[in-house]
C-alpha cells in the first residue's frame, strides 16, 4: 500500500481486504494495467477481465478470479489451515480426489509437478521420516497454476508468494543451529532435520530457476522477502516455543457456550471467530478470559474488526499429560467444571524455534549486478515500482521515496 502502519493499521492476518486501502494492484489497474496475484498475502481480491487471482491460504473472505480457480484455493486453504492435525493424509487423499487433479491440471499443474508429488510420496515410503518436505509441494503447484496464467494472460504486472522456508525455518532452525538452543538435539532428530532450512533455500533457488525461464517474456523480476528470522529469544536461553491447538474448535466453543457465525483457522495455533454483531463479540469476551489453565486464561485473544476476534491458545511451555482445564460456569450457576486439556487440544509437533527478524532483501534483476550495503525501507517499494511503470503517487500519506535513482545507477 505504501502507507505505514499508523495509516493502514492492519495487523492481523485476514485484516488486509477489509481496511479498503488502494494497493499496488489497485493502482496499476486503475491506471490501465492488467495484473496478477497468486498467493501474496493480506491482498483484495480481483475480478477485471484479464487479471487473475488467488488468495493466500490464511485469507478466506476473497474469492479466486477465474471463479475455476476458486475448488483449488478452498483446497489450499483447508489442507494448509490444518496441516498439523492428526493423521492428515494431505497427498494420498489429493491424489484420489479425481475431480481436483482435473481441475488442478487444467489450471497448469505439470508432469514435472506431479512426478516431484509422487517423489515425495515415495520417499516417505521407504525413506524415513521426510513428510516435514510436503510444504515445498505448495510452491511448485502454485508456480505452475501462476505460470499458466501468466503465460495465458500477459499482465503487466503480476506477483508471487511463496512461505515454505519461513515455515521451515521456525519449525527446524534448533536443528540447523542446536548451539543457539540449551537442549542439543538427538543424533537421529539432527540427521532428520539438520538440513530442513537449507533444503527451503534449495528450493527457493530452484523457484527462480523456474522464474528465470519466463524472464525470457521480457518481464523484470523484482525479488523481496519478507522478514528475516533468528534463533528464538523470548528468553535469554529458550528451547523454542510450544504451540497447543483445539481438535474441533466448534465443539470447545460450544462448551464455552460461545455462539460464533463462523470459527476460521489462520496460523498454526490461531483462529477468528466472527459473530453476528458486536454485543455477540463482547459477550464472548469473559467467557474465553476465563477459560483457565493453572489460574491463567487459555487463550490469547485480540480484536480484528467490531464482530471478530483472533483467539490462539497462549500456552507455550511443556503440558503434562494429566492436566486439567477450568471452564467458566454455566449461565445462571457459579459451578465451574473441569475437564481434560488433552482431550480438547493436541500439542503441534513442530517447536517453534526460529523467529522473525526486521530485516529483508530486495532485489530488482536488471542484468548488472550490483550490491547496495545501506537499508531502504518497505514504504519505499510501492512509490518505486509506480514510477516503473509510469504513474503518479496518488496517495499524500505515502511516506516513501522512489529507489530509481540507485537503479538508474545500475544501467
Amino acid at each position: 500500500t505504501g502507507l505505514a502502519y499508523d495509516d493502514h493499521k492492519v495487523f492481523n492476518l485476514t485484516d488486509g481486504p477489509s481496511a479498503g486501502h488502494a494497493d499496488i494492484w489497485k493502482l496499476l489497474q486503475e491506471a490501465g494495467y492488467t495484473v496478477g496475484n497468486i498467493a501474496s498475502m493480506n491482498a483484495a481480491g480481483l475480478d477485471q477481465s484479464g487479471s487473475f487471482f488467488m488468495s493466500d491460504p490464511w485469507c478466506a473472505s476473497e474469492r479466486a478470479f477465474p471463479q475455476t480457480l476458486q475448488p483449488i484455493q478452498d483446497f489450499v486453504q483447508q489442507r494448509v489451515q490444518n496441516y498439523s492435525l492428526p493423521n492428515e493424509a494431505v497427498l494420498t487423499s489429493t491424489l484420489r480426489n479425481v475431480a481436483l487433479l482435473q481441475r488442478l491440471v487444467q489450471s497448469g499443474l505439470s508432469a514435472r509437478t506431479i512426478s516431484i508429488i509422487l517423489s515425495q510420496l515415495i520417499s516417505e515410503k521407504t525413506g524415513g521420516n521426510t513428510s516435514w518436505k510436503r510444504v515445498a509441494l505448495l510452491d511448485h503447484i502454485l508456480f505452475d497454476i501462476f505460470k499458466k496464467y501468466y503465460c495465458s494472460s500477459a499482465p503487466s504486472f503480476s506477483t508471487f508468494f511463496a512461505n515454505s522456508t519461513a515455515h521451515l525455518q521456525h519449525a527446524y532452525w534448533r536443528f540447523m543451529e542446536p548451539e543457539a538452543f540449551d537442549i542439543t538435539p538427538s543424533d537421529e532428530d539432527l540427521a532428520t532435520y539438520g538440513s530442513a532450512v537449507f533444503f527451503g533455500y534449495q528450493n527457493m533457488d530452484r523457484l527462480l530457476g523456474r522464474f528465470f525461464e519466463l524472464e525470457k517474456r521480457g518481464a523484470t523480476l523484482v525479488l523481496m522477502s519478507a522478514l528475516s528470522q533468528q534463533p528464538f529469544t523470548k528468553r535469554e536461553t529458550s528451547n523454542g516455543q510450544l504451540f497447543y491447538r483445539p481438535y474441533d474448535m466448534d465443539r470447545l466453543l460450544g462448551l464455552l457456550d460461545i455462539p460464533v457465525a463462523n470459527a476460521e483457522p489462520v496460523m498454526t495455533h490461531q483462529y477468528i471467530l466472527r459473530f453476528d454483531s458486536e454485543e455477540s463479540k463482547d459477550s464472548a469476551l469473559p467467557k474465553l478470559e476465563n477459560f483457565t489453565f493453572d489460574g491463567t486464561s487459555v487463550f490469547d485473544t485480540g480484536t480484528s474488526d467490531d464482530k471478530s476476534l483472533f483467539v490462539g491458545c497462549g500456552l507455550f511451555e511443556e503440558i503434562p499429560d494429566n492436566a486439567k482445564v477450568t471452564l467458566p460456569a454455566s449461565r445462571g450457576t457459579n459451578e465451574k467444571k473441569e475437564t481434560e486439556f488433552f482431550d480438547l487440544f493436541y500439542k503441534i509437533d513442530e517447536i517453534k524455534s526460529g523467529c522473525h527478524h526486521p530485516d529483508g532483501v530486495l532485489w530488482f534483476k536488471l542484468g548488472d549486478h550490483k550490491v547496495h550495503p545501506d537499508k531502504v525501507s518497505i514504504l519505499d517499494v510501492l512509490p518505486t515500482l509506480l514510477e516503473i511503470y509510469g504513474v503518479k503517487r496518488s496517495l499524500s500519506a505515502m511516506q516513501g521515496h522512489s529507489l530509481m535513482p540507485y537503479l538508474h545507477a545500475c544501467l
